[in-house]
């Protein structure tokens, strides 16, 4: 009796791993990423870029073809995904794209000091010709373009390993994306904590008055931001089109959950950016599972709930972001780590 107790709960702990754990942090990466992207921008140039879902889509989109050649040229790493040998090129392209729209956008309204509002509607419009940009190239439908390995573990060989009733599946791209995310956000935090250039951006977002005074060249500040937000959100892009797959309007969605994410954590700061990730990520992934096999393994032998014990269908997945915006802005407009408010 007491060893198929424990069996079922082990089955429980197993099953919600599968289903809840592993994609909640997985996509909780990618959110932080984007988050990231945007939480730099807010906190050095002082607005809101909705064009970042797109410039996502954008580096994406790039790999995605320079994927397409390398495989047609035999051209691989497996077992893992030809994406990261075209990554490159994609964060080359979205840092380029990053760097045209600022010269040929931004930097006119930045120089005559315009209202961070009047930025933000410039971004919507950024935001727009690049979708249609995107659409045109690549088209709307989804892309797949995943190749190499497809598992880590998968749910036979974990079964045929434990003598389990349920199994784990770890996806090669879901491992990428934790090792790539974890890379990346160790180098930012060496380079913005001790890197010359690193320090000129966080006295920049603090204080552009003094930073003006201490010798630090504005020009050069801002390039390096966007090179780095384009690099991030190419990044954040890939591992999410490698995790799903990439179709063009999802990046625009993905919107919704990214700044939820940043103003959770507080916008500007890079560590509020992650947090944020992970707590919409956890709250979107957890109150959408249905939970009925799960608790029919804590519950009396042969019982099982009515319904899926679903709080919320997964067709209200970003419901869940804007109800966490909401109360975050009603309750604490700085979010967790008091990031700017205005």
């Amino acid at each position: 009796m007491t060893d198929a107790v424990n069996a079922d709960l082990v089955n429980a702990v197993v099953l919600l791993a599968n289903f809840v754990l592993i994609p909640a942090t997985v996509y909780g990466c990618q959110l932080a990423l984007g988050a990231l992207g945007v939480t730099l921008v807010y906190g050095v140039l002082r607005f809101s870029n909705f064009g970042h879902g797109e410039t996502m889509a954008f580096g994406a989109m790039v790999t995605i073809l320079v994927t397409w050649l390398l495989q047609s040229w035999q051209v691989g790493i497996a077992p893992l995904p030809t994406a990261l040998l075209a990554l490159p090129a994609g964060i080359a392209a979205s840092a380029g794209l990053c760097l045209l729209t600022d010269r040929w956008v931004y930097r006119f309204y930045r120089r005559r000091k315009a209202a961070p509002v009047i930025l933000l509607v410039a971004s919507v419009g950024v935001m727009f010709v690049v979708n249609g940009l995107i659409r045109f190239v690549i088209g709307p439908d989804d892309q797949v373009f995943t190749d190499g390995a497809r598992f880590v573990v998968s749910v036979r060989q974990f079964k045929a390993a434990t003598g389990l009733a349920e199994g784990l599946a770890i996806k090669t791209t879901q491992t990428i994306t934790v090792a790539v995310t974890a890379i990346l956000v160790v180098w930012l935090f060496w380079f913005l904590g001790r890197t010359r250039t690193g320090k000129s951006m966080r006295a920049y977002s603090d204080n552009e008055d003094l930073a003006l005074l201490s010798g630090i060249n504005p020009e050069r500040v801002v390039a390096v931001t966007w090179i780095i937000v384009g690099a991030l959100a190419a990044v954040a892009g890939t591992l999410y089109g490698l995790d799903k797959s990439f179709k063009p309007f999802v990046y625009l969605s993905l919107l919704l959950p990214i700044f939820a994410a940043a103003i959770v954590g507080g916008l500007g700061s890079p560590l509020g950016a992650i947090t944020g990730g992970f707590v919409v990520a956890f709250s979107e992934v957890l109150l959408t599972y249905p939970y009925k096999k799960f608790l029919s393994y804590l519950g009396p032998e042969g019982w099982r709930p009515d319904g899926l014990v679903q709080l919320l269908s997964t067709d209200y997945k970003f419901a869940v972001s804007f109800g966490i915006l909401v109360v975050v802005l009603l309750i604490k407009p700085t979010g967790i780590f008091g990031g700017r408010s205005t």
